[in-house]
C-alpha cells in the first residue's frame, strides 16, 4: 500500500518564473514612479508663481499695460523670491523681468543629470485680459 503524497511547496520553475514577473513589473513600474514624482515636485514651482502672476495681471490693468509691470517690489509686484534653506522645498527663485514675465527656478529635481529647470510665464496683452505662454526646461522634460 503504497501512499502517494502530495507535493508541498513551490517548485524551483515555479520561483524563477514568479521572480521574473516580479522583475518586469519593477522595470515598468519604477521609471514611471520617478516621472510622476518630479512632476509631483515641480508642482510647488507652478504653484509659487500664483502670487506673481496675479500681482502681473492686476498692474496691467491698472497702469493700462505691463509697461510698469516688470520692477519687483513695485505697482503690487512682490519682491524676487530666493530660497535661504537649502534642504527644504523645490522652489530655487523666482524673479519678474522685462514685460512682467515670472522666470522660476526649481532645485532639487533630478533628471538624468540635470538638477534644476526652469519655468517661465510670458504675458501677452489681449483686449481686456493677458494671455500667458509657458516655456522654460520644464516643458522639454514633461513637467508643466
Amino acid at each position: 500500500m503504497n501512499k502517494i503524497e502530495k507535493q508541498q511547496g513551490l517548485t524551483l520553475l515555479e520561483l524563477m518564473i514568479v521572480i521574473a514577473i516580479i522583475g518586469i513589473l519593477a522595470a515598468i513600474a519604477i521609471p514611471s514612479y520617478q516621472n510622476y514624482s518630479n512632476r509631483a515636485k515641480f508642482t510647488e514651482v507652478i504653484q509659487a508663481t500664483a502670487p506673481f502672476k496675479l500681482a502681473v495681471t492686476t498692474c496691467a490693468h491698472e497702469h493700462d499695460g505691463l509697461g510698469e509691470c516688470s520692477s519687483p517690489g513695485k505697482n503690487g509686484i512682490p519682491d524676487d523670491f530666493k530660497a535661504t534653506e537649502k534642504d527644504k522645498g523645490y522652489v530655487a527663485e523666482i524673479t519678474v523681468d522685462t514685460g512682467g514675465k515670472i522666470i522660476a527656478t526649481s532645485r532639487r529635481i533630478k533628471i538624468d543629470k540635470a538638477s534644476s529647470f526652469t519655468y517661465i510665464l510670458t504675458p501677452t496683452e489681449q483686449a481686456n485680459s493677458l494671455n500667458w505662454t509657458v516655456s522654460g526646461t520644464c516643458v522639454k522634460q514633461g513637467l508643466c
